[in-house]
């Protein structure tokens, strides 16, 4: 996995990167009430806003990491988002996205990199 100094995570599957957020960022959220999903066959830009979290303690937005055409998105968390909370580098993954060049993810983070960085 690759990770953003937003605090998002990356995976690639097969020629998809699938998106989420690290457990790091889910501690600091805390319970997490409500989760807004796009739309699929959403192109994205990066930085652009695709998600909305609702937690106890604050709304946040997760941004597109990479451009990239939006083509899964996790149902899951509209019915369950405390699964964000549970297992936010596995189950909870928010979307997956269709990208051009996977080799732009050589620019994000490692986990030794993303973990010297939280500290």
């Amino acid at each position: 996995m690759k990770y953003t100094e937003d605090h998002e995570w990356l995976r690639v599957e097969g020629d998809l990167v699938v998106v989420g957020i690290t457990e790091h960022a889910a501690t600091q959220l805390g319970d997490v009430v409500f989760v807004e999903l796009p739309e699929i066959e959403t192109m994205v830009a990066t930085g652009d806003e695709v998600v909305v979290i609702e937690s106890v303690k604050a709304a946040s937005d997760i941004l597109a990491p990479i451009d990239g055409e939006i083509v899964a998105v996790n149902d899951a968390l509209s019915d369950k988002p405390g699964m964000v909370n549970d297992d936010p580098t596995g189950e909870a993954w928010f979307f997956k996205l269709k990208v051009d060049d996977l080799s732009v993810l050589d620019d994000f983070m490692t986990e030794d990199e993303y973990n010297d960085l939280i500290g």
